[in-house]
């Protein structure tokens, strides 16, 4: 009886130790909790203090045109299937050479043309290659998505992020983007008021309000949408928009909900305010054009319109100062499909080639051109490397590749040459939107007219998707080509770059075969835009 008695103290003995650790585990778990929130809470603290004093006057400059120089109106005719030797020996010159991809890019050089009658430079002999089949190999086909049925169809239900299931405390947000219906949570406290007046105490106490709110529970959200549709950084930050949108509608409490947001998320975001608004600011690893932006340590920031559409500029004051761990600028780059809702939409597209009528529907979602519609303009060769969307890439590639199937290469390209050459109606971007807006390959198939780099872009794409053949860009003054290098001998206009020999194809002159120039350009060097 003494023995079990004594087991028993030793039982009661160990179960209390254990206890007393699991109760130390708990306090030391808890103390790691607090010392991260007190951390955080710290932060935001510190932050808020700072805005109340460190802002200054600084000017938004007005944005940058990419090329001020007219392009052509009416565009030339070549006559039917003619040939770039017909009339003249064909040219072989040397590109101005490219200019890396800057945040600020440098003046376009003065360059002088070269005289048709002059000799060429001497030029590396083109690198060797490797014989290549005298036709196009049968293609492989593509899986092509089944049409979509006409009747109507119900309404999608708002699909809600996991992070939202286990947090349905906050209150309820349904936002459309673009086309499908996303459901969120958040802290009603979320919802701010500007004040009547806007000035550096403002912006500091509403920051102070907002990092007091459970804004985690949003937060977490929008980086599970993020992930789960793959959005790049610009899909993001309009999404962002979207759901603050919801929250707080005003102008300037959008701008603020926004900045604290991406700041959050890791972000480097700026507000900036005058007598009448505030403003939000983003700095973007590629350059904008026809944004406004201010330069701050030798980064611009861009006061970017989520709508599409162009910010005022004038004098506004801005925060001298970072917030800590929000360091990450944009990467514009579009990746994916980057938005896929709503139902595809169809193009048809009429063009004859050696006295035969061709036909061709081209597929394009109408929820990804709108989203694409707020991209503010950038340097041509995002444009240029950008992926078509899969459903429209598939409905291209399932038609043209019978078409080509047999042809030789330089036949091939001649196809698709008149097939963007003249499937489209030829204006300029001034004549149908009122100012320059590059498309990128799904917007051209949604537009009823098509300029020279919009044609451009997409004839580029087309032939490395459908023949896999390496293709430049040709940004001549006021104007954009191609040029393509072929594995056969081909002749005609070219141009030289690294060491290679480019015949130049032109998706804007009308008729033109390979290696014809369009003749107002014949005697320009051309900068190259180069493919990634």
């Amino acid at each position: 009886m003494q023995k079990a008695g004594g087991f028993f103290v030793a039982a009661i003995m160990l179960l209390s130790a254990q206890a007393t650790a699991n109760s130390e585990f708990q306090q030391w778990l808890q103390q790691q909790q607090n010392d991260f929130q007190e951390y955080r809470d710290a932060r935001d603290r510190e932050f808020a203090a700072f805005l109340k004093n460190n802002w200054k006057q600084v000017s938004l400059q007005k944005g940058e045109k990419r090329d001020d120089r007219p392009k052509p109106v009416n565009i030339p005719v070549a006559k039917p299937d003619a040939r770039p030797f017909a009339q003249t020996r064909p040219i072989v010159i040397e590109p101005v050479a490219p200019q890396p991809l800057s945040v600020q890019p440098p003046p376009a050089p003065v360059l002088s043309a070269p005289s048709p009658s002059a000799t060429p430079a001497a030029s590396p002999p083109p690198a060797p290659q490797a014989p290549a089949p005298a036709t196009i190999p049968r293609p492989a086909r593509p899986v092509v998505k089944a049409p979509r049925p006409q009747q109507p169809v119900a309404p999608a239900a708002p699909r809600e992020p996991p992070s939202a299931v286990v947090a349905k405390n906050g209150r309820r947000l349904t936002v459309r983007f673009y086309g499908e219906p996303l459901t969120f949570y958040y802290d009603p406290k979320l919802r701010i008021r500007i004040p009547s007046r806007i000035d550096k105490r403002g912006i500091s106490n509403m920051w102070a309000r907002l990092g007091k709110t459970d804004y985690e529970l949003l937060l977490q959200q929008l980086l599970t949408v993020k992930q789960q549709h793959g959005l790049n950084d610009w899909a993001f930050a309009v999404l962002v928009d979207t759901v603050s949108k919801g929250i707080a509608p005003a102008d300037s409490a959008r701008a603020m909900l926004n900045w604290f947001i991406l700041l959050k998320a890791g972000y480097e975001a700026r507000v900036a305010y005058d007598d009448i608004s505030l403003y939000l600011l983003l700095p973007s690893k590629q350059p904008m054009y026809a944004t406004p932006y201010f330069t701050y340590n030798g980064e611009r920031f861009y006061a970017v319109n989520f709508e599409g559409g162009q910010t005022r500029f004038g004098k506004v004051f801005t925060y001298d100062g970072d917030y800590p761990g929000a360091d990450a600028a944009l990467d514009m780059r579009l990746t994916g499909d980057v938005i896929d809702a709503g139902r595809e939409q169809l193009r048809k597209l009429d063009f004859n080639f050696r006295g035969k009528r061709y036909r061709i529907d081209a597929r394009y979602n109408k929820a990804r051109v709108s989203f694409l519609n707020t991209y503010p303009q950038l340097d041509l060769s995002l444009y240029f490397s950008a992926p078509l969307a899969s459903d429209s890439a598939s409905s291209l590639h399932s038609q043209l590749a019978v078409y080509i199937e047999g042809m030789s290469q330089p036949e091939a390209v001649n196809f698709l040459l008149r097939f963007v050459q003249t499937a489209w109606p030829y204006q300029t971007d001034d004549q149908q939107f009122g100012k320059e807006n590059y498309l990128f390959p799904e917007e051209t198939l949604y537009y009823p007219y098509t300029d020279c780099e919009d044609r451009a872009v997409l004839f580029a794409w087309l032939v490395r998707d459908l023949l896999g053949l390496d293709v430049i860009g040709l940004d001549y003054p006021g104007h954009v080509a191609t040029a393509v290098l072929f594995t056969v001998p081909v002749q005609g206009d070219a141009v030289i770059f690294e060491g290679k020999k480019y015949i130049i194809s032109d998706p804007t002159y009308i008729n033109a075969a390979v290696g014809m120039t369009m003749p107002d350009y014949r005697n320009q060097r051309p900068t190259v835009i180069a493919i990634n």
